[in-house]
C-alpha cells in the first residue's frame, strides 16, 4: 500500500519532522554541559570565587573607612586646637608670675638682709642748723636695711626742729639716706623779756636770738600762723620790693583794716587794709622816690604823698 493510502502515517511524520528542531537544540546543549571538560569548569570556579573574594574585600574596606571617619570626626570634636591667641596669653601669664615670685623674693632679701644698708646719711640744705642736731632728730640707726626706714616718719621727726620749714628724706642705693631740709627764713623780729623772737613768713616763731641786720620789728598783739593781722602784716612784707624792705624800720597791725609802716628814716607809710597788696606794693616803690614825710596807699589808684 502507498502512502497516499495510508493518510494517518503521512501526518505522523510530518509532525515528527516539525518536532524534530527543538529536540535537535535540547539535545546540543545537554551535550554542551556534558562535554565542559574539567578544565574549564575549573577556570570558572576560580573566576566566581575571585569576584566573590573581591567583594567581600571591598565590603570590608568600606566598613573600615566608614569607622576611620566616624573616629577621626570625634577626635576632632574633642580635641579643636587652642587658639594662637591664647597660647600667647599663657605664656605671658606664666611669665608674669615668675617676674612677682623673682621681684618678691629679692625685695624680701633686700629687707631683711643688711645687704643694702644705711652706711651714710647725707643732710642737704644746712645754713644756721647744726648737722648733728637733724642726725639726732631723723633717729636711723647706721646698718638699718634702707627698705626698712620710714622716710615719712624719718621727715617728719626732723620737721620737729624749730628752724625746719620742711624736710624730705629719699633712699640712694645702695646705702644712702638722703636728708634735704629746707630752713625757715626770718622776715621779722618781735621783742619778749626773754628776748627777740624770730617770725617767718607763715608767722611761725621758730628761733630767739639776736636778729640779723634790718630786720623790721613786728608790732601786733597776739604773733602767730593763726593770727589774721599777724598773717596781713607779713603778707605786706613778702609783697615789698627788696629795696623797700630794707627801708622798713617796724610794721604794726593793730587789725587786718589798719596796717602802718614805719622807715628807719622816720617816715610814715600809711597801708590800710590788706586788699590790694601787691598794687600798693607796687605804688609805694615808685611814690617812695618823691619827698615827704606821709605816704598813703591806702587807695593804691589815689595815692598822697603829704
Amino acid at each position: 500500500m502507498s502512502d497516499s493510502e495510508h493518510p494517518e502515517a503521512a501526518d505522523a511524520t510530518a509532525a515528527d519532522e516539525q518536532a524534530d528542531p527543538a529536540r535537535d537544540g535540547a539535545e546540543s546543549a545537554s551535550s554542551d554541559e556534558e562535554f565542559e571538560g574539567p578544565r574549564r569548569r575549573a577556570r570558572r570556579e576560580r573566576a566566581e570565587r575571585r569576584a566573590a573574594q573581591q567583594r567581600a574585600r571591598a565590603i570590608e574596606e568600606a566598613r573600615r573607612e566608614a569607622k576611620r571617619r566616624l573616629r577621626g570626626s570625634a577626635t576632632a570634636t574633642a580635641a579643636r586646637p587652642v587658639p594662637r591667641g591664647a597660647v600667647r596669653g599663657l605664656k605671658m601669664l606664666l611669665w608674669g608670675a615668675l617676674a612677682v615670685v623673682v621681684t618678691i623674693g629679692l625685695g624680701t632679701a633686700l629687707y631683711f638682709t643688711p645687704v643694702m644698708s644705711v652706711r651714710n646719711l647725707e643732710v642737704v640744705g644746712l645754713a644756721a642748723i647744726d648737722r648733728s642736731e637733724v642726725l639726732d632728730a631723723a633717729q636711723v640707726a647706721p646698718g638699718t636695711p634702707l627698705l626698712q626706714v620710714d622716710t615719712d616718719a624719718v621727715a617728719d621727726r626732723v620737721a620737729t626742729i624749730r628752724r625746719v620749714a620742711r624736710a624730705r628724706v629719699q633712699r640712694q642705693y645702695p646705702s644712702t639716706l638722703r636728708i634735704t631740709i629746707v630752713e625757715r627764713v626770718p622776715v621779722a623780729v618781735k621783742d619778749f623779756p626773754d628776748g627777740p623772737h624770730l617770725y617767718d613768713r607763715d608767722g611761725v616763731d621758730f628761733a630767739t636770738g639776736p636778729p640779723p641786720p634790718s630786720l623790721p620789728y613786728l608790732d601786733v598783739d597776739h604773733p602767730g600762723p593763726a593770727d589774721p593781722a599777724t598773717t596781713a602784716a607779713l603778707d605786706v612784707l613778702t609783697a615789698l620790693q627788696p629795696e623797700v624792705v630794707a627801708q622798713v624800720g617796724q610794721i604794726a597791725a593793730p587789725s587786718v583794716a589798719s596796717i602802718t609802716l614805719t622807715l628807719v628814716d622816720g617816715r610814715t607809710v600809711i597801708w590800710g587794709t590788706s586788699d590790694r597788696t601787691q598794687k600798693k606794693a607796687d605804688t609805694l616803690a615808685a611814690l617812695l622816690t618823691q619827698p615827704g614825710e606821709v605816704y598813703d596807699v591806702s587807695s593804691p589808684d589815689l595815692p598822697t604823698v603829704r
